[in-house]
């Protein structure tokens, strides 16, 4: 744990060093989010640059060579899977920066993109966990799955990812969330430990101080009001790292409930546009996600972030106590 929190310093650290040369190169690349037309409440906020998910993406692409050996594999995957995603919310906000519009990636573009991603990361993990063994939450019980741990990665990556992605609707929201998620899967992963390869473990814990120290730096310059979106760059990073190093320290199903707030937005979009298409433009609520939904009822970003924040904590603290 003592070199977990070394390496999240020195993330921090480099972090800090590229945020204000990358800032600076995105307003003259003029690299600006154009929000979306029928997100009333945030027009103030186009022009705003995007793409600064990179300020944590860094510093994990400059240590991770320190922290992954020959012994863990896994980590190398979680690594590499994580670098794809983020590759392909680039694309998307490169091209959303380039014609000057919401839209980047076509819908099937993403989803070939994504679903091909994940079909290999399955495969390697299957290969790695031919039980499927997989801890169920609460009963302390590990239960052996076999080739259900397939499909399951498959689903977790792709529905993780863009949860998080969905999540990334408010200053500081995702960053935060995500932040809150990693330092309790951290704890989680030390506590059960004994359960799997030691090296893979440490190095998973590593992996996640990596991206909490990156994170702490940029919620500095995303928090209310932000000067820098992460964009789907980011998003889809911390999608894919969150997932990999859940799935990867048989904690997966710890996403429904640790991760819940990232649930309640995948949710609460599929609901609202499941609802408008067979109602034939009713709604459930105001706007989805939820958190759009709040905001239409009053809320303050700040409170929102805060409601998610506070959830995240009560969800983990559980899950550790539970645990323990």
């Amino acid at each position: 744990m003592k070199s977990a929190l070394i390496f999240a310093l020195i993330a921090f650290a480099i972090a800090l060093v590229i945020a204000p040369f990358l800032l600076k190169f995105l307003r003259k690349l003029k690299a600006g989010q154009q929000v979306l037309h029928y997100v009333e409440l945030h027009k103030q906020k186009s022009g705003t640059p995007t793409m600064g998910g990179i300020i944590f993406i860094l510093p994990m692409i400059i240590l991770a060579g320190f922290v992954i050996n020959r012994d863990t594999p896994l980590a190398l995957i979680a690594v590499l899977a994580s670098m794809g995603y983020a590759l392909v919310g680039f694309l998307d906000d490169f091209i959303k920066i380039k014609f000057k519009k919401n839209q980047g990636l076509r819908a099937y573009q993403k989803i070939i993109a994504q679903g091909g991603i994940a079909i290999l990361v399955s495969i390697f993990y299957f290969m790695a966990n031919l039980d499927g063994r997989i801890l169920i939450p609460f009963l302390n019980t590990y239960w052996d799955i076999g080739w259900v741990i397939l499909p399951l990665t498959f689903i977790v990556l792709i529905a993780t990812t863009n949860s998080v992605n969905l999540t990334d609707g408010l200053d500081g929201l995702a960053g935060m969330v995500s932040l809150i998620y990693l330092i309790f899967i951290s704890f989680l992963i030390a506590l059960t430990a004994n359960f799997m390869n030691l090296a893979e473990s440490n190095t998973f814990i590593a992996l996640a101080a990596i991206t909490c120290g990156g994170l702490v730096c940029f919620l500095i310059f995303n928090t209310n009001k932000a000067k820098v979106f992460m964009g789907d760059t980011g998003s889809l990073y911390l999608g894919s790292i969150i997932a990999t190093l859940s799935m990867f320290s048989f904690l997966g199903f710890y996403i429904l409930i640790l991760g819940v707030m990232f649930v309640v937005s995948a949710v609460s979009d599929i609901v609202q546009v499941a609802y408008f298409k067979k109602t034939g433009g009713k709604r459930v609520f105001l706007m989805a996600p939820f958190h759009h939904h709040l905001e239409m009822r009053g809320w303050s970003e700040a409170k929102i972030v805060f409601l998610y924040c506070a959830v995240t904590v009560v969800a983990g603290t559980a899950c550790v106590i539970f645990l323990v």
